[in-house]
């Protein structure tokens, strides 16, 4: 898959820079983790928060969620406007280079209010140009009987360095991390997983085989888990975020061995979340990349078991006739590869963008005769024990270090989730990238690796080395902008990266607009 073309949309890129460039050292103290003891098991390989308070009840977070989402949408289309009118208004532009590529130290920052300061960061690995970068070991893991769980792997070589595990969005899997195995894979140890029901995760025998023939069916159109009674390995399977939450942490007692760093896309947010709130000895901290915040429909049987009740199915096997019959009305709609490909182009920003290869992995998970029942299960799966905002708290009761990273342009989890998670966690980073979309791993990995790399090292260095663009200090409560260069295909291309500090507030924000507006209207008035 071609990467994204991005230009440089909210400031101009025609100014000469000069380039500093200073080699620092690049090692870091790791932590040692002590090894799990691990049971035998199967593994082999194929190749190589708002002003207002949020309350606790759940009436109260229902409102205050509502309320939330209108006034915050209300409120980033206010922003927006006055961010673009001050651009508009600006005449005089200084842009600073400096340089870091994690062996590159920052230098000459001018502290000017009015300056997006451009950093260049560096390149993906270029197979054409003689860097590969790290190979990676398509893998399967057998963790119960007839569930095998596909992941990849890159950077085992790299022995004391830290473990970085990613969890994959809805009906994509493991192969949408490839950029980031490909890059981090040289500094640290990577895995990317795919949760069970969906990527390569599919059962190998049919959960509740058919006597009979479906109706409408060619012939060799084969459709597991449509049949009248399951097997028994399949009695109590569902595939639930319970269930997901559990599969990640076998997998990282019993395959990597020690605790890890997490980092979530849409759906991935929300079990790496869910995860650690359940798991915090398995965990290093969490990086959520757009996380959607809520998933499931029906309600929980241990948190609401007399709501539950009101539902007789809940995702197990075999499928009800009637939803046999709703899951290939709509199955048919949306596996269509034309369907596929329009859901594929909303998640990003440029409409130029290929996306063959991502394509191609979705059609072939589409593909399997598992995939129908497996789609149905997670629809009509209950919702888990904890809401994404208790999981947040109880991360954070337990010192659990989480970092935000957030497309701004994402159609689907719109940036006011981002800043809601911010607002109710106000000393953890927030990064939000514009243009990007819903998955900025796989549209801007260059920016997405590069602070993810900052942020492990401030982890591991224990605070010594700074956080990613955050070199003063005061820019941590502060907050700032700046414009991330790097080359790809032999083009420059720019990204702005806006963090936004622990004295985040929506007013405030509304404040330095408005001052920043205010200002420059002055200035042109002279």
């Amino acid at each position: 898959m071609e990467l994204l073309s991005i230009s440089c949309t909210s400031v101009p890129c025609h100014h000469s820079a000069a380039l500093n460039w200073k080699v620092v050292d690049n090692s870091l103290s790791l932590k040692n983790s002590k090894l799990f003891p691990h049971r035998k098991t199967g593994i082999f390989c194929l190749a190589t928060k708002p002003p207002w308070d949020l309350g606790s009840s759940h009436t109260d977070s229902n409102k205050v969620e509502n309320l939330y989402q209108k006034e915050g949408t209300r409120l980033l289309s206010l922003l927006e406007g006055l961010r673009n009118c001050a651009i508009a208004e600006n005449t005089t532009e200084n842009y600073n280079y400096y340089v870091t590529d994690g062996k590159v130290g920052l230098r000459d920052i001018p502290r000017k209010v009015d300056d997006v300061e451009k950093v260049l960061i560096p390149s993906l690995p270029d197979e054409s140009g003689g860097n590969p970068g790290s190979p990676i070991t398509s893998c399967f893991w057998e963790w119960k009987p007839k569930l095998s769980v596909h992941y990849e792997k890159a950077g085992l070589e790299n022995v004391n360095a830290p473990n970085v595990l990613f969890l994959p969005g809805f009906g994509v899997g493991s192969f949408h991390y490839e950029k980031q195995l490909r890059d981090l894979g040289r500094d640290y140890r990577v895995w990317a997983l795919d949760f069970l029901g969906q990527g390569l995760s599919l059962p190998i025998e049919d959960p509740a085989p058919s006597d009979k023939p479906r109706e409408n069916s060619e012939e060799g159109d084969e459709v597991w888990g449509f049949g009248e009674v399951s097997e028994p390995w399949a009695q109590n399977l569902v595939y639930s975020v319970d269930l997901w939450q559990d599969q990640v942490k076998h997998f990282i007692e019993q395959v990597i061995g020690e605790p890890v760093y997490v980092v979530g896309n849409s759906l991935g947010g929300f079990v790496a979340t869910y995860f650690a709130a359940y798991n915090p000895e398995l965990v290093k901290g969490v990086t959520l990349l757009n996380a959607t915040p809520f998933w499931g429909f029906l309600p929980n049987p241990t948190r609401s078991p007399r709501l539950s009740r009101l539902f007789p199915w809940a995702g197990t096997f075999p499928l009800p006739s009637s939803v046999r019959k709703l899951t290939e009305f709509v199955w048919q709609k949306i596996s269509d590869p034309s369907s596929i490909l329009e859901l594929i182009k909303q998640v990003y920003v440029d409409p130029s963008t290929k996306v063959d290869k991502v394509f191609s992995r979705i059609i072939e998970t589409t593909q399997h005769p598992a995939a129908a029942a497996s789609f149905a299960s997670i629809m009509f799966a209950p919702k888990g024990q904890l809401s994404f905002q208790e999981a947040l708290s109880r991360c954070q009761m337990q010192d659990i270090p989480i970092c935000l990273m957030y497309g701004k342009e994402d159609p689907w989890v719109r940036p006011v989730w981002g800043l809601k998670v911010k607002k109710q966690l106000p000393e953890v980073p927030y990064y939000e990238i514009s243009p990007a979309g819903h998955c900025p791993h796989d549209e801007v990995p260059e920016v997405v690796n590069f602070l993810l790399r900052g942020w492990i090292k401030n982890l591991e260095s224990q605070g010594s080395i700074a956080l990613p663009l955050l070199e003063e200090p005061d820019y941590v409560q502060d907050g700032i902008s700046r414009e991330l260069e790097y080359v790809r295909e032999g083009s420059r291309r720019s990204v702005q990266v806006r963090f936004f500090g622990s004295k985040f507030s929506v007013w405030n924000l509304i404040g330095s607009f408005l001052k920043s507006s205010v200002a420059n209207f002055q200035v042109n008035s002279r």
